[in-house]
């Protein structure tokens, strides 16, 4: 028999590919349209677009490296801890154990049985799992999470960028919009199938918020050539 390919198996890589992807276009896009929106000249679009992918892949990577290094962190305080009670008191971590599968549903002797024999094959990896909820694909990856992140916001803000080398200035702001909408469009639908999750549902979410966010930051650079025009 071949082993299930569960969407649980792909939480991690696919989190923070999908949140650096998507945070790469709708952060740069959005930096191209403010800027569009306040000059009439390519140059600053595309070196404002140029530098918020480049400074948004490295915060994006080094912003998920602490954050889930700090989870990582807290996972092996918590191992450690559990591989010392395991040591000082079995007896007590066992009735864990049993009282976990009890709760579960089985009877006084299946869940005592289940607690000894799966103690006898690997005690700290039972009860990190029924303790602690951490399991091979849950546990925490900082550098594979950073990488996941700071590419995908590379390939993510690398589109938008694009745009702004080659769309008419005269509709940069509409060009952009556009065509981030479509990439963000395409994106939630990829995720939410690689996910198992609602494709129409995830796609409107991130039409909605991706519209609301760059509409606000072209208002802030029309507000801002307005002033410098005045």
């Amino acid at each position: 028999m071949e082993k299930e390919d569960h969407y649980i198996n792909r939480s991690t890589w696919l989190r923070a590919a999908v949140l650096g992807a998507n945070d790469g276009i709708l952060s740069t896009a959005s930096i191209a349209i403010g800027v569009a929106a306040a000059s009439d000249l390519r140059n600053p679009v595309v070196l404002a677009s140029l530098a918020g992918l480049v400074a948004g892949a490295l915060s994006m990577a080094a912003g998920e490296y602490v954050s889930v290094s700090s989870q990582a962190d807290s996972e092996a305080a918590d191992l450690e801890r559990e591989k010392r009670e395991l040591e000082e008191m079995p007896e007590l971590e066992l009735q864990e154990l049993v009282d976990i599968y009890l709760s579960r549903g089985l009877d006084q002797e299946t869940a005592h049985k289940v607690a000894v024999q799966l103690t006898e094959h690997n005690a700290l990896e039972t009860h990190a799992r029924e303790e602690l909820g951490i399991t091979e694909f849950t546990q925490a990856r900082p550098l594979q999470a950073a990488v996941a992140s700071g590419l995908a916001f590379l390939v993510g803000g690398g589109l938008p960028f694009l745009v702004s080398l080659f769309a008419p200035m005269k509709q940069m702001e509409y060009y952009q919009y556009f065509f981030a909408l479509l990439f963000l469009l395409f994106l939630g639908s990829i995720s939410a199938k690689a996910g198992g999750s609602n494709v129409p549902r995830a796609a409107a979410r991130i039409a909605f918020w991706g519209t609301v966010a760059m509409a606000l930051t072209a208002l802030v650079g029309y507000i801002f050539k307005v002033n410098v025009a005045g």
